[in-house]
This record gives structure tokens, C-alpha cells and sequence, in this order.
């Protein structure tokens, strides 16, 4: 007797578009064991750091669209003096998402302070992260290659503006495996109003296994979809489903060896059996203490929506999630190319006090030193006005900023010319940030390696090296 079930085209139909379910949630969730890769062939096949890590998470915190970093963390005097003139010609000809730039300099309106024992700069807009500077290293010389949203944004995500690479999370999540059976190690959100531009792209896999991509949690009370057992179905009955669809897995998986994606399937019903019982306790936010959910914001309507997407993230990596990304201003809001004032006043508000309310929440706890933070976006803004009160584009020279996973706060690094549009000093190239990144985790970007079509392929593009000054000052 032949025991191999034969599977008609519409059995493998119906597995395929069964990755709209909670199966393709698990699965995007789903990380091989430590001790092997769904993938043969690949070089980094034990997820161990190559050296020892000072962060075992991250939460990156993305503010879609481009934060003007010349209101926020980089003051220049010399701008407002400057204010209404045109570029001086030592500047040279400045190329951005409109085309070559001729537009007069636009001043900020910001009211500035020195905040912390660092007295580090930090303007009006940002009062309550203002209160963390000690446990912030600002760096004032990002710069990128991508001009446009879809390049920059590709970019910030997987170092390379062409789609098609693995993210960052991605290659986090390969590299160090999980800590948590029943959880995904790498899970992203975004606010509503908008879908963050390239959508999936962001926290794609790439070439790599598909159960090392992101999984997306929806906004609201229900991050995740379908996850509760459906009512009169028991523990039991789930398992034996479970055990039902393993057998006609393994039996079409014997037959067809060659096709990993069943394999990761046939793992993806495990962990979302995992899940049903772990997930709900882990997005459930009842049992939290009124005063941490004013803490992050969550009892004023403006910071509701992001106080609970950063208090989501506390509970996941409390409880081992590796990499957690949050967007901000899903759809570009950031993106201020006109009335930049009211444009940002919004989404700083909203953004603001459950950012800082994160950072302190973790210090409390005792997170925020084995948490790696990063704030920023995918590009800054010009110096030059656009539209007469907005700005443009600016890939030279930008702020991000970091805290915690060994990170040295109350430090500023490198600087951009006068008025803010090219980073000069201690220049920090997505590639190089990313390496930091990695490094922090206790990973090499050099080392960690995966073969694509027996080509090492490496996650900052054989680019970029690790910033010592985030850790030493």
C-alpha cells in the first residue's frame, strides 16, 4: 500500500492562500531551533553572537517621512540670521527630491534648552523627551543615499534603496534566533492614518526564509487577528487539528523534500497553537497600573494610539521578543514639504511623551540597559523653505538618536555644517548604523553571513563598521 497521500492542485491552493490566516502570522513569526536553518546551505547556521552583546532587544522607534532634525535636536543660529536669503554659493548646488534647489532659507521657530547634566539641545517641541537626555546619545551626522520616500525608507530598513534585501530585524532574528518559543521574534506596528510606504518590504525576509520576516500587529484592542480559540472549540480539538494537518503536511513534505516554504508552514501551525495560549496575555494591557498608562500617554486622545504601541513593545521584549518596530506618521505624515509648524507641532505631540514614557519605564524596570532604543526616520529635512513654510528632503545630514542596550547617554555625536545640510563630522552612513546596530546585539556585519545562490550575502552590504563612541562617549 502506498501510505503517501497524493495532494490535488486545489489542497496545495488552499495551503498557499491560507497565508492570510493566523497560520501566516505564526509563520512569519517563526524562527528555526538553534541548532538548525530551514535553509540548507547556509554559512550562519548556529544563532550564537560572535561576541558578547550589551543589548538583547531593540525597539526602533520610525517616524515615517522625515523629521526636520534642524527643530528638534540640532539648533543653528546661523539659520535664522541667514533666514529669507538664498544658499550661500560655498554650499554648492544642492540636488533634492524636487530637483536642484533654489529656495531661500527658512528659520526654525523653535525655542531651545539645554536639558540633563549633559545640557544636551533639545527644542519645545520635544519637552518630555527632553527629561531622558542622559540616557541619549544623539547623533547629529546620519546620512543616507535615498532622496525619495520609497528609497530612503527601503533603505533605512535593509541598507540598500532596491528592494528584495532582508531587514534588519531579518537578519536580528537569523543571527540570534529567540528566546521565546510562543512569541514571534520580530514584530512591527504602525499607527493609523496611513500605510507606511513599500508596506511589507520594510520587514521582509528578502532571499532569506520567509519565517525570519516581521509580523505585523494591527492597532486597536486586538493587535492580533483571530488569535482566541473560537468559543465551544477546546484545547483538544485544536491539537488534533493540528496533529491532522502535521500528517498530510509530512506526507506531502516526504514526497517533496526540496520545498522548505512546507516545512516552515508545517512549524507555522506549531507556534500559532503556541501563540493562542502566550499572545493574548502578551498584547492584553487590562492588568496594567493606571499611572503606567498615563505614563505612555494612553489617557489623552493625541498620544493614545502610540502610548499603546510603545507600552506593546515593552511587554514583548520583557517577555523575549528580539526586535520590535514601531512607525510613527504611517503614510509619510512626517513629511512636511509645507506647513511644517503645524505639520510637526501634531506629530510630536503625539509622539513625544510616550516615547519618553518608554525609556522611563524601561530604566524602572531594569530593561532599558539590556534594550537597545533608536529614534528616527528615513531622511531629515533642508534647511531651504519649500512652499514657502515647509521643507524638503534631506538625505546629507540628519538626527537620529539611541539609548539604552549599552549605549553611553548624555553625549552628542558629530555635527552637520552651519546650517544643518550635510553631516561633517563623525559621519554615520545608514551602513555604519546599522553595523552599530548589529554590533550592539553581539553581532558582526561582517561575519554574519547568508548564502544566496552561492553568493555570501552580508546585512550592511559588505559596508560599514561598528561607532564606538555610542558606547565609549
Amino acid at each position: 500500500m502506498n501510505n503517501h497521500i497524493i495532494t490535488p492542485r486545489t489542497r496545495r491552493e488552499f495551503l498557499t492562500q491560507s497565508g492570510s490566516g493566523f497560520g501566516a502570522l505564526a509563520l512569519a513569526g517563526l524562527l528555526a531551533e538553534s541548532s538548525s536553518r530551514l535553509e540548507a546551505g547556509t554559512a550562519f547556521a548556529n544563532p550564537v553572537p560572535h561576541f558578547a552583546p550589551t543589548a538583547k532587544s531593540v525597539i526602533f522607534l520610525f517616524m515615517e517621512g522625515g523629521p526636520s532634525h534642524l527643530d528638534t535636536f540640532d539648533p543653528k543660529p546661523e539659520l535664522n540670521r541667514l533666514a529669507g536669503q538664498h544658499l550661500p554659493e560655498s554650499f554648492g548646488t544642492v540636488i533634492t527630491a524636487m530637483g536642484e534647489f533654489h529656495a531661500p532659507l527658512l528659520e526654525s521657530k523653535r525655542k531651545w534648552k539645554r536639558y540633563g547634566k549633559s545640557g544636551t539641545w533639545v527644542s519645545d517641541w520635544l519637552p518630555h523627551t527632553a527629561q531622558c537626555v542622559d540616557d541619549i546619545a544623539v547623533i547629529r551626522s546620519c546620512w543616507t543615499d535615498g532622496n525619495s520616500h520609497s528609497a530612503g525608507v527601503c533603505q533605512m530598513n535593509t541598507c540598500s534603496m532596491l528592494g528584495g534585501r532582508p531587514s534588519l530585524g531579518s537578519w536580528v532574528s537569523y543571527g540570534l534566533g529567540t528566546e521565546n518559543q510562543n512569541l514571534p521574534a520580530f514584530v512591527v506596528m504602525q499607527d493609523g492614518g496611513g500605510t507606511v510606504v513599500n508596506g511589507p518590504r520594510n520587514w521582509s525576509a528578502g532571499f532569506m526564509p520567509a519565517n525570519y520576516q516581521g509580523t505585523l500587529l494591527s492597532e486597536g484592542s486586538q493587535p492580533i487577528p483571530n488569535l482566541n480559540t473560537p468559543e465551544g472549540i477546546s484545547s483538544g480539538i485544536q491539537q488534533g487539528k493540528l496533529s491532522l494537518l502535521g500528517s498530510l503536511n509530512q506526507s506531502f513534505a516526504d514526497v517533496y523534500p526540496q520545498q522548505t516554504e512546507l516545512d516552515a508552514r508545517i512549524r507555522s501551525y506549531e507556534l500559532a497553537f503556541r501563540m493562542q495560549a502566550a499572545a493574548p496575555e502578551a498584547v492584553e494591557l487590562s492588568g496594567e497600573t493606571q499611572s503606567t498608562r498615563e505614563l505612555y500617554g494612553m489617557d489623552q486622545k493625541e498620544t493614545e494610539s502610540y502610548g499603546r504601541q510603545c507600552l506593546l513593545a515593552r511587554r514583548l521584549v520583557e517577555r523575549g521578543v528580539r526586535f520590535v518596530q514601531l512607525y510613527h506618521g504611517a503614510g509619510s505624515r512626517w513629511d512636511a514639504h509645507n506647513s511644517i509648524e503645524s505639520n510637526h507641532t501634531k506629530l510630536c505631540k503625539a509622539m513625544d511623551k510616550p516615547v519618553a514614557g518608554l525609556l522611563k519605564d524601561l530604566k524602572q524596570r531594569g530593561l532599558l540597559d539590556e534594550t537597545l532604543v533608536i529614534w528616527g526616520g528615513e531622511f531629515g529635512r533642508t534647511p531651504m523653505s519649500e512652499q514657502g513654510n515647509g521643507r524638503d528632503h534631506n538625505p546629507t545630514g540628519f538626527t537620529m538618536w539611541m539609548a539604552g542596550g549599552g549605549v553611553k547617554g548624555g553625549q552628542v555625536i558629530g555635527s552637520t555644517d552651519e546650517l544643518g545640510l550635510r553631516a561633517v563630522e563623525d559621519r554615520l552612513h545608514v551602513h555604519d548604523i546599522h553595523a552599530s546596530i548589529l554590533h550592539m546585539m553581539g553581532l558582526s556585519n561582517m561575519d554574519l553571513t547568508y548564502y544566496y545562490k552561492g553568493r555570501p550575502e552580508r546585512p550592511t552590504v559588505n559596508e560599514g563598521a561598528f561607532f564606538k563612541k555610542l558606547v565609549s562617549g
